[in-house]
């Protein structure tokens, strides 16, 4: 037997032991999460699920309900807050403006065996550490503020208050890098995806 054989082999026998865990991944709006974390799910061979955050901002020209976001008008996100629906929910960016966890997409994650991964902001992140203390959190930084501007500068999907709104809460949260457990700085994609799937692998037991 090779030896990648017996390396799949023994991840195998890895993952049929494992119990489900919450995978938290975090870091400033643009630096790329979402590009990664398809990558990791496509590349690996772990049960990783991405838990769909909900909010009430307007979906962009090429996002989809219910597999980019759950898409709430602000009445029906304030009737599943109130509901106790959210394990954690902010207002963010700017004024009327919410993004959210649905409880019950993480429990179905959680009761299929899978690692459940949330892609949240830093203030989310704080929330669900508070009631998971055993998850995993990683936070995904650029190389720098100016590659993290000119990413958020060419969505072109944003007014240019909206994007210095982004900007800001973006520096800030670089601030809380050291509250995770993990740092990937995202400057080479490959690079990046071959730390992530390494983070997962060290902590299967």
């Amino acid at each position: 037997m090779s030896n990648k054989s017996k390396e799949m082999n023994n991840l195998t026998d890895s993952i049929s032991e494992l119990k489900p865990r919450l995978l938290i991944v975090s870091g400033p709006s643009g630096v790329g999460k979402g590009t990664l974390l398809k990558r990791v799910i496509s590349e690996s061979k772990l049960p990783l699920t991405v838990s769909v955050s909900a909010t009430t901002r307007k979906p962009r020209p090429d996002e989809k309900n219910g597999i980019h976001y759950h898409f709430f008008s602000n009445e029906q996100f304030q009737t599943k807050k109130n509901a106790g629906e959210f394990l954690e929910c902010f207002e963010v960016f700017s004024k009327g403006v919410w993004y959210g966890t649905l409880k019950a997409d993480v429990e179905k994650g959680l009761a299929e065996g899978n690692f459940v991964v949330l892609e949240i902001d830093v203030k989310g992140a704080n929330e669900i550490k508070k009631q998971f203390p055993n998850a995993i959190t990683i936070f995904v930084k650029p190389p720098n503020t100016k590659t993290l501007k000119e990413r958020l500068q060419g969505r072109g999907t944003e007014s240019e208050e909206a994007m210095q709104n982004r900007l800001k809460t973006a520096i800030e949260e670089l601030n809380h890098a050291d509250e995770f457990q993990y740092c990937i700085v995202n400057d080479d994609l490959d690079n990046a995806v071959k730390q992530f799937i390494k983070i997962i692998k060290n902590n299967l037991n």
